[in-house]
């Protein structure tokens, strides 16, 4: 999913939170047994100031929110209040909210007494700070705040579809996307990673729908709530970044996969979605085997309609996942993996800012590639590994050079620039290579205490310098300088101890695209049909050597006995579509122009349709007609985290 803390000013709280964790007695009753051990936060918190939050965590903070809202699909409108307990310093007498684009109603105190409350001046990237007066906290004192609000029909976190944009195409649909900094245009919260809070809510919805949300559901079947409308309620005792509180309400059923895991989606895409994912519960088994327990009771999917943004979020308990990881086949279960390590990586040692996101991003890459070697194989792993090394390069090659740090500075930026390959596969490689020096065994030591240490707590690209030097190198100077850990944090490219991996698998692709594309042979039909996705994705992305983004490489005849050789136009496998339709639209290949048109029209993850649109962009006014045509159909399906994208590609259509 680049940006310099203007004084970033590190405050250590030293009084103890008292932030015990209860277990989760009881599950989603559609899933089986399974609960959340009891977890101890740190006794102290480093609170970093966020250049992304107007909050003052310092001064005073959220710890739980609870929720009470209604889900209005005409008016596309979520309304109701937000209970928040705060709590701060002796003497505190103000708190300081973030909010976008919500309209405020009343703020009162938990004995309904109307608070003093004003609204900052609007920043279009961070929204405005809802500031709000206290009579001053006593030491240790928690306190009651009631918020009684509604969003807008454009709220950037939420949204809202029709039936004909889902797969039933019968009910419409809701689901939130709170990452980077999207919550607080649908919660009135300090919305930073850095202040964990812990959540509870109640929502109300049409009878005919059910709600789910990234936490505890405490009533499976819903209950009453007035005409035509039943009520569901949600625990999470565990806390998160805000970032992480999420909902989605829709014609929704639940198929198990094992005693702690499930998925949720659409009743037509049930049976599909239960067959592609067999591997789940053996995936959460193998990534205890490697760090300690999973910590959130059950793991479950929500496979959401077309239209979410990304390949998958890491909502607690309830993944949030794109329909184009069902491919029929398995093959790209890889996702899954990746959220799922994320409930280590990220949920439960966070970034404290965006500044760190590598954090999350580049130890969950190293962690769902070894679940991945553990479930399926090194064979399977090393593959990922190169096709992320190759993704790597061509980022470090189109990025300015202070973004491939992987502490950034993003001050006055969207937080979402620095979601790139930076964060996700450098970060990665960072971390294989401390394994590669230190030994695995010894780096798996290390990495398991550091999620034991630093549980339910923000992290800072300092801090975990400072975990890794006191419990890995400890003092021992040879071993620092063979690390190179401030080259790979703080300057841009990569390190001279960074080393490409090798996968022997590719060796038959890369002789059959040498074959094919320098000596005009035969598309390899026999070798396509025992190739893994991964495999067909590094056949597809074959170039000539010193190719130009845009530069035609194959003949009008080459690529119709490549299409009609492999079916790649006709290919489930959306990873393999979109690697095809990239060369046909570059070579201006007019059969290829109308599966074009339905990939970009039928889903709206970002990771396809930006680099699909920014390729037809590039082809001139052919190119850009297209694009413009295309885009005037699809910009209404697609979440504003895509259509913002596009829109600086292509414009927003009249």
């Amino acid at each position: 999913m680049a940006f310099k803390l203007a004084s970033v000013s590190t405050l250590a709280i030293t009084a103890a939170l008292g932030l015990t964790m209860g277990a989760c007695a009881s599950m989603p009753g559609w899933g089986g047994a399974g609960t959340n051990p009891a977890v101890q936060a740190p006794a102290q918190v480093q609170w970093v100031r966020d250049v992304h939050s107007h909050a003052r965590p310092e001064i005073a903070r959220v710890g739980h929110v609870d929720l009470d809202l209604t889900a209005d699909f005409d008016r596309k409108v979520l309304s109701g209040t937000a209970t928040l307990d705060i709590s701060g310093r002796a003497g505190a007498d103000q708190i300081i909210l973030d909010v976008r684009n919500l309209d405020i109603e009343s703020v009162s105190d938990g004995a309904g007494r109307a608070m003093t409350w004003r609204l900052g001046a609007s920043d279009p990237i961070l929204g405005q700070a809802l500031e709000i007066d206290l009579p001053p906290l006593s030491a240790g004192e928690t306190r009651k705040l009631v918020i009684n609000y509604a969003t807008r029909p454009d709220a950037a976190a939420l949204q809202w579809l029709n039936p004909s944009q889902t797969a039933g195409g019968e009910q419409p649909y809701l689901f939130s996307q709170g990452q980077a900094i999207l919550t607080r245009t649908w919660i009135p919260t300090q919305d930073s990673p850095g202040i964990r809070q812990s959540y509870s809510a109640r929502i109300v919805v049409p009878e005919d729908l059910k709600a789910v949300m990234s936490a505890e559901m405490l009533t499976p079947e819903g209950e009453p709530a007035g005409p035509g409308q039943r009520a569901y309620r949600f625990r999470l005792n565990n806390p998160v970044p805000p970032y992480l509180i999420a909902i989605g309400v829709g014609d929704i059923a639940f198929a198990s996969l094992g005693e702690r895991t499930g998925v949720y989606t659409e009743p037509s895409m049930l049976e599909a979605a239960r067959a592609e994912f067999p591997a789940v519960e053996s995936m959460v088994e193998e990534a205890e085997a490697l760090y300690g327990p999973y910590l959130w009771g059950r793991y479950d999917l929500l496979v959401l309609p077309p239209s979410f943004p990304f390949g998958g979020m890491e909502n607690p308990r309830l993944t949030f996942a794109t329909p184009t990881i069902v491919a029929g086949d398995q093959s790209l279960v890889a996702l899954v993996a990746h959220e799922l390590a994320h409930s280590w990586s990220g949920n439960l040692v966070t970034n404290a800012t965006w500044d760190d996101f590598w954090l999350n991003e580049g130890f969950t890459v190293y962690f769902e590639n070894r679940i991945m070697e553990a479930v399926y194989g090194r064979d399977r792993a090393m593959q990922e590994q190169v096709l992320g090394w190759e993704d790597l390069q061509g980022e470090l090659a189109d990025l300015p050079p202070e973004d491939t740090r992987l502490k950034l500075d993003l001050a006055g930026r969207d937080p979402d620039e620095g979601m790139t390959n930076i964060a996700y596969e450098k970060g990665a490689f960072f971390l294989r290579t401390i394994e590669r020096i230190v030994g695995r065994d010894r780096f798996d030591g290390w990495l398991k205490g550091y999620f034991e240490r630093n549980a339910y707590r923000p992290m800072t690209t300092a801090m975990f310098l400072e975990d890794i030097r006191t419990y890995l190198i400890r003092g021992d100077a040879a071993l620092e300088e063979a690390l190179m850990m401030d080259a790979w944090v703080y300057q841009p490219g990569l390190p001279s101890n960074a080393m490409a991996p090798v996968s022997q698998a590719f060796d038959p692709v890369d002789a059959a695209a040498r074959s094919v594309f320098l000596e005009g042979g035969a598309p390899p039909q026999s070798l396509w049909q025992g190739w893994n996705t991964q495999q067909r994705q590094r056949f597809l992305a074959w170039r000539p050597e010193g190719h130009q983004a845009g530069q035609d490489w194959l003949s009008d005849a080459q690529l119709k006995a490549l299409d009609e050789g492999l079916g790649l136009s006709a290919a489930g496998n959306s990873e393999v579509l979109f690697a095809w339709l990239q060369i046909a639209m570059t070579h201006r290949y007019e059969p290829a122009v109308a599966p074009t048109e339905a990939f970009l029209t039928g889903m709206g993850r970002r990771k396809f349709v930006l680099p699909l649109f920014q390729t037809l962009w590039g082809e001139g006014e052919w190119g850009r007609d297209l694009a413009r045509r295309i885009y005037a159909a699809a910009r209404p399906l697609y979440h504003p985290v895509t259509s913002n994208s596009v829109d600086a590609v292509v414009g927003v259509p009249n």
